[in-house]
């Protein structure tokens, strides 16, 4: 060992034998525990603001379409616009419960001037469209002062046509297709394709006809004039409702209230539509208020995420039977 090598080591040896080096390092080991500590903290509070300004963000996404379509029209009034597009059915979109909410709203403004129902729906049920078509035609009657007038763009079909048919008038263009005031239920029968595969069918129930419509079993004669009989008395009430809301305007023939689909062009000669229009002309030109503002009720941001289970085996349980739908 040289001679520099036994200073180095003697005066290690010193440092190490030097009074209160515990002490020393006790307190870098407290030291660093506390500013790893204090790292940690920042940190944590850095991701809950961070979750913070997002739950923050996506409540104003939701709350805010609401809240801008509520707004009071503080100058020479709008014309109110509610959408009823896609399938209408309970737990979709296009629903009685959110278009009458936003029809109501709408009349409670003080700035609407008109109201516009902008529709694009081949229909749905008849039940949901019934609803609907009440509570125009009362509001019609409760506020003759506010005019509700259908703007029909691609379709307007079945139960579609059920609520324009409410309104005080029916715009469409030229090539929509409009009509198709008819009622329809059906499925599949699979009894030949069982025998075809030896399978056997073992069906039980404690009522007579509690398998009614049953697609695996031989068709029952009178069950299905028991649902026929349904199907015209819905049929029938289709008919009545466009009627009452077109009047005199409606040019009567046997294909009118056959299920057939028309032009736009040919709905206005048949008197199902009154005329050629959009949402834009139909509010500067019949309404006469330019500005528009959107009384579509929106989802709640809660029923997105996480779905209506009720809506959903309904709409399952639906599908599987068939069921009947204005179309």
């Amino acid at each position: 060992m040289t001679e520099q090598q036994i200073e180095n080591h003697s005066g290690s040896a010193e440092q190490t034998e030097k009074p209160g080096w515990e002490r020393e390092v006790m307190e870098k080991l407290v030291f660093a525990a506390v500013t790893e500590q204090r790292r940690t903290r920042r940190w944590g509070i850095f991701f809950k603001s961070l979750m913070f300004v997002y739950l923050f963000v996506i409540l104003v996404i939701a709350v805010y379409p609401r809240f801008k379509s509520g707004m009071e029209d503080t100058g020479d009034g709008h014309t109110a616009v509610i959408n009823i597009v896609g399938i209408i059915a309970e737990g979709e979109e296009a629903n009685a419960e959110s278009i009458i909410k936003g029809l109501r709203n709408a009349v409670k403004d003080k700035g609407t001037k008109g109201i516009i129902l902008h529709i694009n729906t081949p229909g749905g049920s008849p039940v949901q469209s019934a609803d609907v078509y009440e509570e125009i035609m009362r509001t019609r009657k409760e506020n003759p002062d506010i005019k509700i007038y259908a703007v029909v763009s691609d379709i307007c079909a079945s139960g579609g046509y059920y609520i324009a048919s409410a309104a005080d008038k029916i715009y469409v263009n030229q090539a929509s297709i409009v009509g198709s005031i008819g009622v329809i239920m059906n499925g599949f029968g699979f009894v030949d394709t069982l025998k075809k595969f030896g399978i056997e069918r073992r069906l039980l129930t404690s009522g007579t006809h509690k398998a009614l419509m049953d697609p695996f079993s031989p068709i029952n004669k009178s069950e299905t004039e028991h649902m026929q009989s349904l199907l015209n008395q819905v049929h029938q009430q289709f008919i009545d409702a466009v009627r009452q809301g077109r009047g005199d305007r409606l040019k009567e023939s046997p294909e009118i209230f056959s299920g057939l689909v028309w032009t736009g062009t040919q709905s206005v000669k048949l008197g199902l539509a009154d005329g050629f229009g959009n949402d834009d002309s139909v509010a500067r030109e019949v309404v006469g208020v330019e500005k528009r503002v959107d009384f579509t009720l929106q989802e709640r941001l809660l029923d997105r995420l996480t779905g209506k289970l009720g809506a959903s085996f309904g709409r399952g349980f639906s599908s599987f039977i068939q069921g009947m739908t204005l179309r």
